[in-house]
C-alpha cells in the first residue's frame, strides 16, 4: 500500500517545529532539499547555516512552497516580502534527517541497510559486500566514495555519504526499483551531520580507526566517539546489530561498547577469524575462516593482511544478515575496487600499483604488503592533500620513508593551499624518518610517476598512493582532469617506447 504523502503540518508535527504563515488547510510536501534551485514547486527548502552566508538567503528565489530553517534563517526571510509557510527549528540537521525519511516514505525499512564505517577499509569492504551480496542472488544498492550503484549500474553522487534528504531520495529510488540490500559507507562527518538520521540501518560494520579527518574532530577521541554513535546503545543512530573488526584498540574499545556486536579479527580472539593460509605468486591469498559455522576457505584476489580483515568484516556482516555464506564467500574470489591495490599492467617487468592510500597508517600498510609480495625494491610516490588535517603531512612522509627504497614527494589535491608549503611538511617527515631511503621532490604529479617508472627495475614494485579512484585534481578552485591509473599507464608505455 502506497504511503500517505505528509502534509506541512505533519513535518512540523514530527520537527518539533514552530510554523510562521501557517497555511489555512493542510498542504501535501512530496519534495525536500537543501539547494534552492533545484527544490521543486511546492516542495520544502532545508536553509541551513552556511559558512559565509545563511541559506535562507536564497530562499526568496526558491520554487519551494515552504521553509525549514532556523530562527536566524526566519530573521532573513522576514526581511524580505515572503510570506510562505517557514517551519522554524532550534537546529535543522538534526531534524532533516527524519523529515527527508518521512516525506519518501521511510525507504529503509523496504530493505535490508548495511552500514560501514571506520578510516580504512570502508570502501573495499562495501564492494566486497555488493559484490558477494549479487553473488548470492540479492539485488543490491551501493552508496560510497567512488560513486553509487543500482544493481550495478552506476549513479552520478557527490558525496561520501550523501546529504539526508538525497540520501532518503536515493533509498527510495532504490526501493522502488526492488533493491534488497544496500550498503553504504558512513563517515564521521555523516554521523556529526545528521547525513544518516531517519536511516534504519540494520547491520553497522566497524573497521579500524587512525589518524585523519582531524581538521573536523579536535581529537582522536573526538574521531572515535563520532564513529561510536552508530554503535552506542543510547545513540539515536545505532543500528539494529553491530560487527566489529577487533584487530586493533580501538576496535577493542568499540566492541565494549556496543551492545552485543559480532566481533571478527586476523588475530586473538573474536566470534569471527580469518587466517591466512597462503599466498600465491600471483598475490591471490587463500583463507580459512573460522567461527561462523564449519570452517570455510576461500580465495581473495586482493592482496594485503589488511584485505584480509576488510574480507572477514564482510563476511560477518554477511552472516549477521543472513546471507547464504558459501554463496558469498565464493564471490569474494572476484573481488576488486577501482584504485585499491590496482595493478596496472603494461607488460612491465615489474609491479606498479595504484592506491587511495592517504593516511600514515594506511600508507604504511601498502607498503609493507608490497615489501612482502616482491624481492626487489619498493618505490612510491606521495603527496598530501590540502585544506585538510596538516598534522599527518610529515607522519604521511615518515611512512612512505620506512617502507619504500625511493620515495617521490609530490602534488596531490593543494587545493587553496601553497604546493610547495605542503610537500615541504611531507619531506620533512620522510627525511627525519632517518631510513637511508632516497628521497626526491617532483611537484608536478605526472612527472613524478614518470620518475618512478624510470627508477624500476625488474623485480622492484612501485605504487603511486594518495588518489586511487580520482579522476580530478583540485587546484586553488579549479578541477583538473588527472587520473593516476591513466597516468601510469602512459608513462609504463612510454618506457617501452
Amino acid at each position: 500500500m502506497p504511503t500517505p504523502t505528509p502534509t506541512l503540518q505533519r513535518l512540523a508535527e514530527l520537527a518539533g517545529a514552530r510554523v510562521v504563515n501557517a497555511p489555512a488547510g493542510e498542504v501535501p510536501v512530496t519534495f525536500v532539499g537543501l539547494d534552492s534551485s533545484q527544490v521543486e514547486p511546492g516542495g520544502l527548502f532545508a536553509a541551513l547555516p552556511g559558512t559565509r552566508v545563511h541559506g535562507a538567503s536564497y530562499a526568496f528565489d526558491s520554487a519551494a512552497g515552504a521553509v525549514l530553517t532556523d530562527e536566524d534563517g526566519l530573521a532573513i526571510i522576514q526581511q524580505t516580502s515572503d510570506r510562505r509557510p517557514v517551519l522554524v527549528v532550534d537546529d535543522v540537521r538534526a531534524v532533516l534527517g527524519h523529515v527527508a525519511a518521512e516525506i519518501y516514505g521511510h525507504p529503509s525499512r523496504d530493505f535490508t541497510l548495511l552500514g560501514v564505517t571506520g578510516t580504512s577499509g570502508k570502501t573495499t569492504t562495501t564492494y566486497m559486500l555488493e559484490r558477494e551480496l549479487t553473488a548470492a542472488g540479492c539485488k543490491v544498492g551501493l552508496i560510497g566514495t567512488t560513486g553509487t550503484k543500482i544493481v550495478g549500474r552506476d549513479i552520478a553522487t557527490e558525496l561520501t555519504t550523501p546529504e539526508a534528504p538525497t540520501l532518503q531520495a536515493l533509498f527510495a529510488h532504490m526501493r522502488d526499483e526492488g533493491v534488497t540490500h544496500v550498503v553504504m559507507e558512513v563517515s564521521s562527518h555523516a554521523l556529526m551531520l545528521g547525513r544518516v538520521t531517519g536511516a534504519e540501518f540494520d547491520v553497522a560494520a566497524f573497521t579500524n580507526l587512525s589518524q585523519d579527518h582531524l581538521d573536523f574532530h579536535p581529537t582522536m577521541e573526538d574521531y572515535f566517539q563520532a564513529k561510536a554513535l552508530f554503535f552506542d546503545p543510547a545513540s539515536e543512530l545505532r543500528a539494529a546489530r553491530s560487527v566489529v573488526c577487533v584487530d586493533d584498540e580501538w576496535g577493542q574499545r568499540m566492541a565494549a561498547l556496543a551492545e552485543s556486536p559480532v566481533t571478527v579479527a586476523t588475530r586473538g580472539e573474536a566470534d569471527i577469524t580469518a587466517e591466512l593460509v597462503r599466498i600465491d605468486a600471483s598475490g591471490t591469498q587463500h583463507v580459512r575462516l573460522h567461527g561462523a559455522g564449519p570452517d570455510r576457505e576461500f580465495a581473495l584476489p586482493m592482496p594485503g593482511a589488511f584485505n584480509v580483515a576488510n574480507a572477514a568484516l564482510a563476511a560477518g556482516v554477511a552472516e549477521v544478515a543472513g546471507v547464504d555464506l558459501d554463496a558469498f564467500l565464493a564471490g569474494l574470489e572476484r573481488a576488486a575496487v577501482p584504485g585499491r591495490m590496482e595493478r596496472i599492467d603494461e607488460g612491465q617487468p615489474f609491479v606498479a600499483v595504484v592506491d587511495y592510500a592517504h593516511k600514515p597508517a594506511a600508507i604504511g600498510a601498502v607498503l609493507s604488503t608490497l615489501r612482502g609480495q616482491v624481492d626487489g625494491r619498493i618505490g612510491v610516490a606521495v603527496g598530501a592533500g590540502g585544506d585538510r588535517d596538516a598534522s599527518k603531512r610529515p607522519l604521511m612522509g615518515a611512512e612512505a620513508a620506512k617502507g619504500a627504497d625511493y620515495v617521490v614527494v609530490t602534488d596531490d589535491n593543494p587545493r587553496t593551499e601553497d604546493p610547495a608549503a605542503i610537500r615541504a611538511a611531507v619531506l620533512e617527515g620522510a627525511r627525519g624518518a632517518g631510513t637511508g631511503a632516497e628521497i626526491v621532490e617532483i611537484g608536478p604529479r605526472g612527472e613524478a610517476i614518470d620518475a618512478l617508472v624510470a627508477w624500476a627495475r625488474p623485480g622492484d614494485a612501485i605504487i603511486v598512493v594518495g588518489k586511487g579512484h580520482e579522476v580530478g585534481q583540485l587546484v586553488g578552485d579549479r578541477k583538473l582532469h588527472f587520473d593516476d591509473r591513466e597516468e601510469m599507464r602512459r608513462a609504463l608505455a612510454g618506457r617501452k617506447a
